[in-house]
């Protein structure tokens, strides 16, 4: 019997696993709106794959704010507060990727290890509203980690939690952060999405019901 290369998968959450792009959108322009700034949808999808402070500090630096360390924090948790709540009233499995569910239902089936790596400080919160929680053996959010993607560090840390080396996982990304993060640590990592918006992945999916599970896990590719 061929061995197989991959014996774990790594997923990104946000675009990836599920479409918290609106969330967090509405959360950013609600904030926006209190504060009088100036917000709109360009300025949102330069905030794709990083972290929540580098995202305001994104925003301060288009409306040519300077803020205080102390400001910066309560503008972040006022736009956590909107995007928590939204998550709770709003967040449901139709907001999931097409065909994610089956695919992860296939990988464990298989008995692939399975982790969770996002930035989002909020990930283990949207993986118990979605009731995902049993899939992942390992997850790593913003919370633990010191060093944002395109860091590997988040990456790195997901592979020690499953007890596998880096080159036997694969990535599923849909950030340009995340790709160059998953590549740095050594990792294989296919692209979610439209490769024009986050190029460098080694493989581009838009669809999981597309993917030859056997094949992906013997190769390292999809």
């Amino acid at each position: 019997m061929t061995k197989n290369l991959i014996t774990a998968v790594i997923f990104d959450l946000d675009g990836v696993i599920v479409f918290t792009d609106k969330y967090h959108y509405k959360s950013w322009k609600m904030l926006a709106d209190r504060m009088g700034w100036d917000f709109d949808e360009t300025l949102n999808h330069r905030l794709r794959g990083i972290p929540r402070l580098a995202s305001l500090q994104v925003i301060l630096d288009h409306n040519g704010i300077e803020a205080s360390d102390s400001e910066k924090a309560e503008y972040a948790g006022m736009k956590n507060d909107f995007y928590r709540k939204m998550l709770q009233e709003e967040l449901n499995r139709a907001d999931m990727y097409s065909g994610v569910m089956d695919f992860l239902d296939a990988l464990r089936a298989r008995n692939i290890r399975l982790a969770l790596c996002s930035s989002s400080k909020n990930a283990r919160a949207v993986l118990r509203k979605l009731r995902l929680e049993k899939y992942f053996q390992a997850v790593v959010s913003g919370n633990d980690i010191e060093h944002a993607k395109p860091d590997p560090q988040i990456f790195l840390a997901g592979a020690c939690k499953l007890e596998v080396e880096p080159e036997q996982c694969l990535v599923f990304e849909d950030a340009q952060a995340g790709i160059e993060a998953a590549s740095a640590a050594g990792m294989n990592v296919v692209g979610v999405g439209d490769p024009r918006s986050a190029p460098g992945a080694d493989k581009y999916i838009t669809d999981y019901e597309c993917i030859d599970i056997d094949d992906m896990l013997r190769t390292g590719n999809v």
